[in-house]
């Protein structure tokens, strides 16, 4: 197996276009073409899970965190990037990292954190916009219902909870084909009309290209004429955190409680309680102050999340409770998440969960 089998499996959960604008995932290190001895998954890929890999016989390591963001002009180990990306190149392990676009997924990072908490009823808090296009194509009544199965086969036509979802009206086409041309309907050189019909499918901006490819195959016509319309709709499937419900109130004082116990928490910072019971929970894994507003907006009771700075606790302003629960403790089942993609996947394979706690923040009690 090649590491491009790997990471095939994971960008189809979880494509790359689904990743923030300032993000650095996909392939870090390494070459795709390499053959896999063996996947180190980890929520961050250090000095110290490279070297684990290298003990336990493993070339790949599939981390969440990438340990590159930004461009560097020099390589000499003078910070633990570099030194982590020199331990790597030496031992020819290649790096990959799944992060905002795992953060994207409503069954992500953040569907982990919900089954940590038991939340029913998830939707994405804050859906993307401009991820999603139209495919409008003509064709003879006869084609349609081919090109349906193969385009919806391809992924088109998903729109919330439905699927195989279409629209068609039906028209007159008109065209002549130049000398040489072999049309379906009509001669060459000749006016031709036919009724035909106009087949809309919404679809991602990420299956575009198989989507083409695969209408075209399937249409009986020597020249595809097509439109592909880009939406500013939200996808309602993908975007940052999640809003679920408790399956029955509590106490805030018990959430909390439960937060300790459930992520082995030794402290949660949070605003003041509004002393009242709580059923409607948003949570962002990791970084999500900027989506405090979301949360109040959504009507939510709590707002579960990480690195939140002084200030931003104010921003509760009596409409909610903010629970800190740190960067590393809500993202830490993410090892957990991507051993149980590959492991379902490539049974047969050795696919291992890191055993370093990478957190580098630390607590004095």
């Amino acid at each position: 197996m090649q590491i491009k089998d790997i990471i095939q499996v994971l960008e189809k959960l979880a494509p790359p276009s689904y990743q923030e604008s300032y993000d650095n995932a996909g392939l870090i290190l390494g070459n795709s073409q390499w053959e896999c001895t063996g996947i180190i998954c980890s929520l961050d890929a250090t000095e110290e899970v490279i070297l684990e890999a290298k003990a336990k016989g493993c070339n790949l390591v599939v981390a969440h965190h990438p340990i590159l963001f930004k461009g560097i002009k020099q390589l000499n180990g003078k910070n633990y990037v570099e030194k982590t990306l020199i331990t790597a190149i030496k031992s020819d392990i290649a790096i990959y990292a799944i992060h905002t676009n795992l953060d994207n997924v409503i069954w992500g990072v953040n569907g982990k954190i919900a089954d940590q908490i038991g939340l029913i009823n998830r939707q994405i808090l804050s859906p993307k916009a401009g991820i999603l296009s139209k495919l409008v194509c003509f064709a003879p009544e006869s084609a349609v219902e081919n090109l349906k199965i193969a385009l919806f086969a391809t992924g088109a036509g998903h729109i919330g909870n439905y699927s195989e979802c279409s629209f068609e009206v039906k028209g007159l086409g008109n065209f002549k084909g130049a000398d040489g041309t072999n049309p379906t309907i009509g001669r060459p050189g000749q006016n031709t009309s036919t009724e035909e019909v106009r087949i809309e499918f919404i679809h991602p901006n990420h299956l575009q290209k198989k989507l083409v490819s695969a209408m075209i195959k399937a249409h009986p016509y020597e020249e595809v004429a097509y439109d592909l319309i880009s939406l500013d709709n939200d996808y309602q499937h993908v975007g940052s955190g999640i809003l679920g419900e408790l399956p029955e109130p509590m106490e805030e004082a018990t959430l909390l409680n439960m937060l300790q116990t459930s992520f082995g928490l030794s402290v949660i910072k949070h605003s003041p309680f509004l002393e009242k019971r709580v059923q409607k929970i948003a949570i962002c894994g990791g970084a999500g102050s900027f989506l405090i507003g979301s949360a109040i907006g959504a009507g939510a009771d709590v707002f579960i999340t990480a690195d939140l700075k002084y200030h931003e606790f104010f921003d509760a302003n009596g409409r909610i409770l903010i629970a800190d629960i740190g960067h590393w403790e809500s993202e830490q089942y993410t090892t957990d998440l991507l051993f149980d993609i590959l492991q379902a996947k490539f049974p047969t394979f050795a696919v291992l969960k890191s055993v370093i706690k990478t957190n580098p923040v630390n607590y004095f009690l």
